[in-house]
């Protein structure tokens, strides 16, 4: 396969990877710490009670949010055929911007989203980049 057209699929799988990650988290966080009378699915509601939740109600989404970026990372660098370090702090990147994104529609803590924003992409994308780099796969 062409090594673009393999980083490009790289990323997409990556990112694909890291959000499946993010999500199963994040459900089992609304498992575990429901929020009453609230249906996670409903943004607005949602955006209205953030402010006042506890910190229990945000290790999930720190953990998905982390965790979601170093799985894709990892994935998207396993499968770049070069520029392993380029394609996944480019992930980290898409996921940091889907981050932004979320804490502005969902504003919670400030804490939160200082904590969130500044370790849970880039230093994970990093890390993951690194982890990456080391794997080695069969060439086609």
């Amino acid at each position: 396969m062409n090594p673009i057209l393999r980083n490009i699929l790289a990323f997409i799988i990556g990112w694909l990877g890291g959000s499946a990650v993010n999500m199963g988290l994040v459900q089992v966080g609304h498992t575990i710490f429901p929020i009453e009378g609230i249906e996670p699915s409903n943004m607005e509601a949602l955006a209205t009670v953030m402010p006042t939740l506890g910190f229990e109600y945000f290790v999930f989404p720190f953990l998905a949010h982390a965790l979601g970026t170093l799985v894709g990372v990892i994935i998207a660098g396993w499968v770049a055929v070069s520029h392993k370090m380029k394609v996944s702090l480019g992930v980290g990147g898409f996921f940091l911007l889907g981050g932004l994104a979320v804490n502005y529609m969902l504003p919670g803590p400030i804490w939160f989203a200082v904590a969130d924003i500044l370790i849970a992409y880039i230093p994970m994308a990093w890390f993951g980049g690194r982890i990456a780099q080391g794997l080695t796969h069969k060439q086609d």
